[in-house]
């Protein structure tokens, strides 16, 4: 009897084994990793009803499902966010990094070269991590005059252009000049233009999921 149940034990085991070779293993919960300023982190709107938000809901749907990091910070600009970019990738290791900063770089005026390096180096810090990198731009009010406005314009083109990555334009395409989708600011977009600015950004990011 002893030896009977030792065998019996020796085939369960081993059939066990079989069994988990042949069971397909889970996929990988893969990262979607956004870092931003206020245009990211729902300014003055619920957090449920930001862009973001809404991608997370999105990607929650998938098959498997897709995990999204929110490191948007109301202020941020692409220095501050060239500094937090090393640690936010060791701990998240996203598959795709969505890079929405420069807005408060070109409110502020402050040099383009300098934004465009800022940019330039997270680019480098992304795809050396192995994540794809899109980038959203953003267009400036128009006091701020032509040349500044078409400079800040062309770092994201010329970024994207140059280190081979995904780009939208204008993030705020079709809700900046919409006032029942703005906040009074005329800045923010309102929980009505969220799903519009979402849109947006999933032209281009959708290509880079599969």
């Amino acid at each position: 009897m002893r030896r009977f149940l030792m065998l019996l034990a020796v085939l369960l085991i081993g059939w066990c084994g079989l069994a988990q070779a042949a069971a397909p293993k889970a996929a990988a919960t893969k990262t979607v990793l956004v870092l931003g300023d206020s245009l990211s982190a729902a300014h003055n709107i619920g957090a449920n009803e930001g862009w973001v938000h809404l991608l997370e809901v999105r990607l929650a749907k998938m098959e498997p499902p897709w995990r999204v990091v929110n490191a948007s910070i109301s202020g941020e600009t692409t220095l501050s966010g060239r500094h937090r970019l090393p640690q936010l990738l060791a701990t998240y290791k996203p598959t795709v990094l969505v890079l929405e900063l420069g807005a408060n770089d070109g409110l502020r005026g402050l040099p383009l070269e300098a934004m465009k390096s800022n940019l330039a180096a997270m680019v480098d810090m992304a795809q050396k991590a192995h994540a794809r990198v899109l980038l959203l731009g953003i267009e400036l009010p128009v006091n701020y005059g032509p040349r500044y406005r078409d400079g800040l314009r062309a770092v994201y083109v010329d970024l994207a252009r140059a280190k081979r990555t995904a780009l939208v334009p204008f993030l705020l395409k079709g809700v900046a000049l919409d006032p029942s989708r703005m906040q009074e600011d005329g800045l923010h977009p309102t929980a009505a233009g969220e799903p519009a600015v979402l849109d947006t950004v999933w032209s281009q990011l959708a290509p880079l999921l599969r």
